[in-house]
């Protein structure tokens, strides 16, 4: 597998659109295009393997499902991890024959997500630092009263600062993709310590993930009982995700309907109190 100009081209404007929160909201491009799992299915569709892409992106997309950006602070950047590391993990698995379903292929998948995603987080603020010259324009504009001119600062010259910062290291990376991943190879051959070590590390890392999220969504002990409930589902009865998710939807609305009752229940008495004093008063 090989990543031709135009592909890697492709890859960097995907780069550019899923780190512009401009774009659609970041609805659409940061949580979304950018995230490791569209980011598989959209190199996996660039680079002609589908399957691959997706197997890899999922693998990735553990470690970071609970990886958000408040304040603008970045642990790791998700548009390096989806368009620069999914790529060289795919080119690495298809030259090093490995099966991308397998746990070695993951978990160098995973390794060379966090490595690059680290390293990344260089391009995020490199974005910032470039726009702050555009807001600066745009300040000089209104004290001008020119407000027209904001939607060039807004929507046009910030392209500038992605080009930069976003699509030609992408384009570059990728495109020397192959030659790089040569180079793994060559000083980092598979039987050897530091390839075992990556991928040591790289299956632990989902945990982190998984850590992360529970952080989250749990917030009293007994939550942890729903959120392990849909692993136990897949792990001792063979359940999908799918199959999961419509039996969480089942429990969601029971537990519903049980805290409606539970409301109305409550606010029965108050009624009755007030319907009371209500005979009273006619009285």
């Amino acid at each position: 597998m090989t990543i031709s100009v135009f592909q890697a081209a492709l890859i960097g404007i995907c780069a550019c659109l899923s780190s512009m929160p401009g774009l659609g909201g970041t609805t659409f491009g940061n949580y979304t295009l950018g995230r490791p799992l569209i980011g598989g299915l959209v190199c996996g569709l660039i680079l002609g393997n589908v399957p691959m892409g997706i197997m890899l992106g999922a693998a990735v997309q553990i470690v970071y499902i609970a990886l958000v950006t408040p304040g603008g602070t970045v642990s790791a950047d998700v548009r390096a991890i989806s368009y620069i590391g999914i790529p060289l993990a795919m080119l690495y698995v298809s030259s090093a024959g490995l099966d991308p379903a397998s746990a070695e292929a993951q978990g160098f998948a995973v390794t060379m997500a966090a490595t690059v995603g680290t390293l990344g987080t260089v391009l995020f603020y490199g974005t910032a630092t470039v726009n702050l010259v555009w807001q600066h324009m745009g300040m000089r504009q209104v004290k001008q009263g020119k407000l027209k001119s904001l939607y060039i600062v807004d929507m046009v010259l910030p392209w500038i600062s992605h080009i930069l910062c976003s699509f030609i290291p992408t384009f570059i990376i990728c495109l020397m993709g192959s030659n790089m991943v040569q180079v793994i190879k060559d000083y980092l051959p598979m039987d050897g310590l530091a390839m075992k070590t990556l991928f040591t590390v790289g299956s632990l890392l989902p945990a982190v993930g998984v850590a992360i999220l529970l952080k989250q969504v749990v917030s009293k002990p007994k939550d942890i009982l729903t959120f392990f409930f849909g692993f136990t589902l897949c792990a001792c009865m063979n359940v999908n995700l799918i199959g999961c998710a419509i039996v969480g939807g089942f429990f969601a609305v029971i537990n519903y309907s049980i805290r409606c009752l539970s409301i109305k229940q409550a606010a029965a008495p108050a009624l009755a109190a007030s319907a009371d004093d209500d005979d009273e008063e006619d009285i």
